[in-house]
């Protein structure tokens, strides 16, 4: 069967990557983004251009939107030389961005009345995820529309998991970031109550890597606290913006989240405090500040 042409549109530290693997599986690919210095990584390896989301929907079957947040994503969608001006019945749009459950849901909506389908499937696992395909997908949205695009997810991720009808996938993205989020500051209160005490950092972590205590948030980001290495692979002002919808969802939903709106402040103090484009295991540096004390470790 021949593979479908897509349409990209949003490369940045998550969809250059994703876009790129899927022209390494031979997909034949059709982009956009607003920065063009983007693009040209992706033209050398035969991507073409598109210069509006509008040309992106005319030119392609499946088109795959990675965005920063909804206001994007509903612009891109449905504002003036949008996806909604270029798209065919029975076209597949997929968002793979994370954004408001609701805002997912009425857009699913606007666009099946004109005969068009919608997944919602955001991702987990980061940069790293990214680059090496392993990422984890979660897809909101019809069962048989999930399963004509499953060959394209698998390009993309190795855990890809249908969630339910739209909107389900941005709620169990939700639960996601809820998690991370935990387990980002119980490594970071592990190692600077260890810190205070005189005990070197980094034999924190090999004991907590090594029991109970261990998760993947610790594996990967752990070994760079250490060394106060903050580059992104997720931005904390992304984080905080997940933060924000999910708070916003559980209360639309009355359900309380006293520990996440926690973290959400420590999230926002961060951001404030001018450190939203480190990575967000750079969370560490706001109870660094109010204990006074550095995690840094002394192994060579």
């Amino acid at each position: 069967m021949r593979k479908p042409i897509i349409g990209f549109i949003g490369l940045g530290i998550m969809g250059k990557p994703m876009a790129s693997n899927l022209l390494k599986s031979g997909y034949s690919l059709i982009i956009f983004d607003i920065d063009p210095l983007r693009l040209k990584e992706l033209f050398d390896k035969g991507a073409a251009q598109a210069d509006c989301p509008r040309e992106i929907a005319e030119k392609s079957q499946v088109v795959i939107t990675m965005l920063p947040d909804s206001p994007e994503v509903e612009n891109v969608w449905g504002g003036e030389r949008g996806l909604i001006e270029g798209i065919n019945p029975d076209q597949i749009l997929i968002d793979m961005s994370t954004i408001s459950p609701s805002v997912t849901q009425n857009l699913s909506k606007s666009m099946k009345k004109k005969g068009v389908h919608c997944l919602d499937a955001p991702v987990s696992g980061g940069e790293i995820g990214a680059i090496n395909a392993t990422l984890s997908i979660m897809v909101g949205g019809e069962t048989e529309i999930f399963e004509k695009a499953r060959p394209i997810f698998e390009c993309l991720g190795k855990t890809i998991t249908y969630c339910g009808p739209s909107g389900s996938g941005q709620i169990v993205k939700a639960c996601n970031q809820v998690q991370v989020a935990f387990n980002l500051m119980g490594m970071a209160e592990s190692f600077i109550l260890g810190a205070k005490a005189g005990v070197d950092p980094a034999i924190i972590f090999q004991v907590l890597s090594g029991g109970y205590a261990q998760t993947r948030v610790m594996d990967v980001r752990g070994p760079k606290v250490l060394v106060g290495d903050y580059q992104p692979g997720f931005k904390s002002r992304f984080h905080l913006k997940d933060l924000n919808i999910i708070l916003r969802t559980a209360q639309e939903l009355e359900c309380p989240l006293p520990v996440t709106g926690l973290i959400h402040e420590l999230f926002t103090a961060m951001v404030v405090q001018g450190r939203g484009e480190l990575d967000h295991s750079g969370i560490i540096s706001v109870i660094e500040d109010l204990a006074q004390i550095k995690v840094r470790s002394n192994a060579k």
